[in-house]
């Protein structure tokens, strides 16, 4: 399994203190338990590169890591549930938005879901907006370890039929962090669409 050369080089509150570099770029976006940085230490085959808490809404700014030296992921705030005040998740949110829309390197955005329960409003309109500003994006049902292989496939498909006229879903993705399942297609994608 590789391990990639990965390390964090910018942490952003603000528009203006995104980075100015030109690599391509993969978002990873979701809502705040959905376990983003256990799948960011998976896909690099690091153990704590991205931070991991038991506590919902860590991550409090845009994390931009760069991987290789040739490209670079984002690991956006959690949308939902986070033990911050409203206004805090307010600022998150316009801060995520200003940065999907205005980011020119911007190759694809990693929507997270928790494959185990039913798919959400907040996840929705995620995928909704992504949709809107014509973003490629993958969805990530995460947690597939949890769930039976009968639950994961019905999941899949649920999505599947959910997301089958839009145009801008590259593929909907059971991921499992204990496992490794979805790690390899994800990589492949993730490759492809840097290229």
């Amino acid at each position: 399994m590789k391990t990639f050369n990965a390390e964090f080089f910018r942490g952003a509150e603000k528009p203006e203190q995104f980075p100015d570099n030109k690599y391509p770029e993969i978002a990873f976006a979701g809502r705040s338990n959905v376990g983003k940085s256990s799948l960011l230490n998976s896909i690099l085959n690091r153990k704590n590169l991205a931070r991991i808490s038991s506590t919902p809404g860590k991550t409090q700014q845009i994390n931009f890591f760069l991987v290789d030296g040739n490209w670079s992921f984002a690991d956006l705030p959690g949308f939902g549930y986070a033990v911050i005040s409203k206004e805090k998740r307010a600022e998150w949110s316009k801060l995520n938005l200003n940065y999907i829309q205005s980011r020119t390197n911007l190759r694809v955005v990693c929507s997270l879901i928790d494959i185990r329960h039913e798919p959400m409003e907040k996840d929705l309109a995620f995928i909704e907006l992504l949709e809107n500003l014509e973003k490629k994006y993958i969805i990530i049902l995460t947690k597939s370890d949890k769930i039976s292989s009968k639950i994961i496939d019905e999941r899949k498909k649920q999505f599947e039929e959910i997301t089958k006229e839009c145009k801008f879903c590259i593929e909907t993705l059971p991921f499992s962090t204990v496992n490794g399942r979805g790690r390899d297609a994800l990589l492949a994608i993730i490759k492809r669409e840097l290229k």
